[in-house]
């Protein structure tokens, strides 16, 4: 079937120019393949395709480019023919943090802002020397190779120092925000036992003030693998408190330590656990190896990314979301790092544009879920910042609509490069992302990661081009989570990529690839609704719905129903506006016009909020489970648990 978010216009909204992509790092790397490799790749389709046919050239390139340090070299680029199986880059010893701490010059490496704080910067040599006391202290308290040490922190300098110390001595980092409630720490922390936690007393978010402490003594009371708790002053300046095993950060480093022993490790040494959203259960956790999520990351921040030196580079991110590691890896080209806490949207909504405007940000990274509270706010930051110098927006957590592209360009900056990425935490990086040789076209993502093979499959297990299907990966890539923790035969990691179809990654999104190479994302195939037969992602009819001024946020779901399923579309209604029938066929009409028929839901009911995760993705799931008189595993996977109880016993869902 084809069907689905189809392209509006065979006109893009943004091509660059002849000048951007002849200064591109891109451009750079071919110009490098013709010298040292004598290859001829005149243009990005012709990159792609030598790359994923010629996967060991290409990664072994990339490393070479992206002047990877190791201490001992490869014997072998890649050694097996399935993602399960292949085994890379097999003798070369290497550390995480050596090739994040490479540059050690006066350029500012970190810029970290708040709510209410002025901007703080620390240089690539202070950030060395920093990491150097705290990787110290660490050593002396027994701190090894292997061991985990979690962080239950804002976004804030101390994470990067402290994530860069332990992996520095070739332990693993792992950590969660603190708007974490205690039970979605243990289920994450208490899986893993670290060793050292590092936290802050407290956070600021949207004007408030929240203490951490006593879900700081409630965790350290019940992971009794933690032997240290290392406290960073943030909203209390260092008064007494109770948390057992705990000491201040500043008591902790070595102030007298300058050097760092970087502990060489095998590529794929463990170097971050990360955890699934947990809306199902117990969150998985996915260990990651250093040598596998520095390459991958390299080769999207400097090539598919355009990253440089002169770059100031954001994503608003939490320390629970994989986009936190992905940005703190452009410490490796030696940019400048913002590092936002706080809301994006105070004290006004256009907290970020403010922030690209004070901080001369030139890659700034959101989500859709802001750039929609931006648009239906009617602002226009190309009125009232100075963007001059934003060169490229980023967009991930969920399918970006066309009227977000639209809006960019209308109410941004018309000369950017929009690119909506998408991968997730189980690859620490993208499978479909931007390029700066490529035009821009609403509602698409530009294309697929270089190296990765990334196709449709039909249910059958067919390769598809302009149907919508499932997304895999067909071909080995370094990025792979080397296990997960706590599943010695490996059981729960083959369920949860390589059941449905052998050999072949299944990643849970529905997508499609249209005839110009283009990704559109329709949502995860999980909770992908089944009128009649005839799959629909949630995201056709998110865009219709979300563009709508009476609408302030949404949600849909699947109700079996008389043999079949019906579509629910849960509203939140904007300020002053109720649910009357006029309204509700306005909806219907606006889904109809947009997509098909079978697209208007059933039933269209009120609620109050939408439940998310912390990184802010939609929880059908957990709603479909709710409806159907389940329990949700995991309510502090949530953002807003309590938000969930508004969907028990709906009268109008039983007729």
């Amino acid at each position: 079937m084809t069907g689905g978010i189809q392209p509006t216009t065979t006109n893009p909204l943004w091509r660059p120019s002849d000048e951007r992509m002849a200064a591109s790092n891109m451009t750079a790397f071919m110009c490098w393949l013709k010298e040292h490799r004598n290859i001829a790749v005149p243009d990005y389709q012709s990159i792609y395709k030598w790359s994923v046919d010629n996967r060991s050239d290409f990664w072994e390139s990339v490393w070479q480019f992206c002047d990877i340090k190791a201490s001992q070299q490869y014997t072998r680029v890649v050694d097996g023919d399935t993602i399960l199986t292949a085994r890379w880059f097999e003798g070369a010893r290497l550390n995480f943090a050596e090739n994040l701490l490479h540059y050690r010059d006066d350029r500012t490496a970190l810029i970290a802002v708040g709510e209410g704080q002025p901007p703080i910067r620390i240089s690539y040599s202070e950030l060395h020397l920093k990491v150097a006391q705290l990787s110290s202290a660490l050593g002396k308290m027994g701190v090894r190779e292997g061991d985990r040490v979690a962080g239950f922190l804002p976004n804030i300098p101390e994470a990067v120092i402290a994530m860069l110390a332990t992996t520095s001595i070739g332990a693993i980092w792992s950590s969660c925000s603190p708007d974490f409630g205690l039970q979605g720490v243990m289920d994450r922390f208490g899986q893993i036992e670290p060793k050292v936690l590092f936290t802050a007393d407290g956070y600021r978010y949207h004007g408030k003030v929240f203490d951490s402490l006593e879900r700081i003594s409630g965790l350290v009371g019940q992971v009794l693998s933690i032997e240290r708790v290392i406290i960073i002053p943030r909203i209390h300046q260092q008064q007494t408190h109770t948390v057992p095993k705990s000491v201040y950060w500043d008591d902790f480093i070595d102030a007298s330590a300058t050097i760092i022993e970087f502990t060489q490790l095998p590529f794929d040494h463990p170097v971050y656990i990360m955890y699934s959203s947990g809306t199902t259960g117990v969150p998985k956790c996915m260990v990651h190896g250093a040598g596998g999520t520095l390459i991958q990351h390299l080769k999207e921040l400097v090539l598919h990314t355009d990253l440089r030196r002169d770059d100031v580079i954001t994503y608003y991110t939490t320390c629970g979301w994989m986009m936190w590691n992905w940005l703190v890896s452009s410490l490796a080209v030696g940019a400048s790092v913002a590092l936002i806490d706080g809301s994006p949207a105070y004290p006004e909504i256009d907290g970020l544009f403010r922030y690209t405007d004070e901080l001369g940000i030139t890659i700034l990274g959101t989500s859709p879920k802001y750039l929609t509270s931006c648009q239906n706010a009617s602002i226009s930051p190309n009125q009232t910042r100075n963007l001059s110098r934003l060169r490229t927006i980023l967009s991930t957590g969920s399918p970006l609509s066309v009227e977000n592209f639209r809006w960019v360009y209308g109410s941004v900056k018309s000369e950017v490069q929009l690119a909506s990425i998408s991968g997730g935490t189980d690859i620490i990086s993208c499978f479909m992302l931007g390029s700066p040789l490529l035009p821009v076209y609403e509602g698409e993502i530009q294309t697929r990661g270089l190296g990765l093979q990334v196709e449709v499959f039909d249910h059958k297990g067919i390769a598809v081009e302009n149907q919508v299907g499932e997304l895999v990966c067909t071909a080995p890539f370094p990025s792979r989570p080397v296990f997960f923790w706590n599943d010695p035969d490996g059981r729960k990691y083959r369920s949860a990529y390589f059941e449905y179809f052998e050999n072949v990654w299944r990643h849970g999104d529905y997508v499609r690839l249209t005839p110009r190479g283009g990704m559109i994302v329709y949502g995860r195939s999980d909770a992908t609704l089944n009128p009649g037969g005839i799959r629909i992602g949630t995201s056709e009819i998110y865009a219709p719905v979300e563009s709508m001024a009476e609408i302030e946020d949404s949600l849909v779901i699947g109700q079996p129903w008389d043999n079949d399923v019906r579509i629910i579309l849960f509203v939140v209604l904007a300020d002053g506006q109720h649910l009357t029938d006029d309204l509700r066929g306005r909806i219907r009409n606006r889904i109809r016009e947009a997509e098909t028929p079978r697209h208007v839901p059933a039933k269209i009911l009120a609620v109050r909020e939408i439940p998310r995760t912390l990184s802010g993705k939609k929880v059908e799931m957990a709603v479909t489970q709710i409806i159907h008189g389940e329990e949700v595993a995991n309510r502090d996977a949530l953002a807003n648990p309590h938000s969930l109880d508004q969907f028990r016993d709906i009268a109008e869902l039983n007729h």
